[in-house]
């Protein structure tokens, strides 16, 4: 379908709830035919609206590559990804739900370690008396090395968390980490805490659009509230 308009929303979780509640109270009516694996859905009303459900990385992949044109997906992720791909990608509108914050967080009794000034210090003596580096797991290595860099950290090296990165420092495999949060539970749960400056980003759910589609998709955008 040539005016066809591609839509999508994650395909999981508290981002899936809150996007079809978004666009319910927007009056779109999300169809499927009920097949529990379906990834797509229709909008009733309006059949040239295509959704498709993503993961939510993957949704800013397709807006930067432009095979979708408006998806909603969190900040942080938008922020994680390469810069070449955050060009290509706007933000229409924050949207109230998704809140979550991407902290530097370091193990309860680290009692002399309170702010990142304290952890340059950790670093260099990991350096100068163990001769290794201060290990920091995470998901969201752009965003990490950028801001421990601003902060004159650099004695470090990050570990690629694959999974619950809270539990990295519990079994040995860094001695710190970066890690989304929303209540701070499952930090406290695996003793860790936030640094008092260890706030990297604020993040939250957006409705972003493929930048070249702007013109096609304005009015649509225009008609979210």
């Amino acid at each position: 379908m040539k005016n066809l308009t591609t839509i999508g929303l994650p395909s999981k979780g508290r981002l899936k709830e809150g996007s079809i509640e978004f666009l319910e109270k927007n009056n779109l009516k999300l169809i499927s035919n009920g097949a529990e694996r379906n990834y797509f859905a229709q909008i009733e009303n309006f059949p040239n609206i295509k959704i498709i459900y993503l993961h939510a990385k993957e949704i800013i992949q397709r807006l930067g590559d432009g095979t979708l044109d408006i998806g909603i997906s969190g900040l942080d992720l938008l922020s994680e990804s390469p810069i070449n791909l955050q060009k290509k990608i706007e933000v229409k509108k924050k949207l109230d739900f998704g809140m979550a914050n991407l902290v530097v967080a370091v193990p309860n009794d680290w009692i002399d370690v309170q702010t990142v000034a304290d952890l340059e210090e950790v670093s260099f003596d990991f350096r100068d008396k163990k001769n290794t580096r201060l290990r920091v797991a995470t998901k969201y290595p752009n965003l990490t090395n950028g801001f421990l860099f601003s902060k004159g950290v650099t004695q470090y090296k990050l570990v690629a968390s694959l999974g619950a990165t809270e539990t990295y420092p519990f079994i040995g495999s860094s001695e710190i980490i970066t890690d989304i949060t929303s209540s701070g539970k499952t930090l406290k749960d695996n003793n860790l805490r936030t640094l008092k400056d260890g706030l990297i980003l604020k993040s939250q759910a957006c409705v972003f659009f493929s930048k070249k589609k702007a013109a096609k998709l304005q009015p649509f955008l225009n008609s979210l509230t």
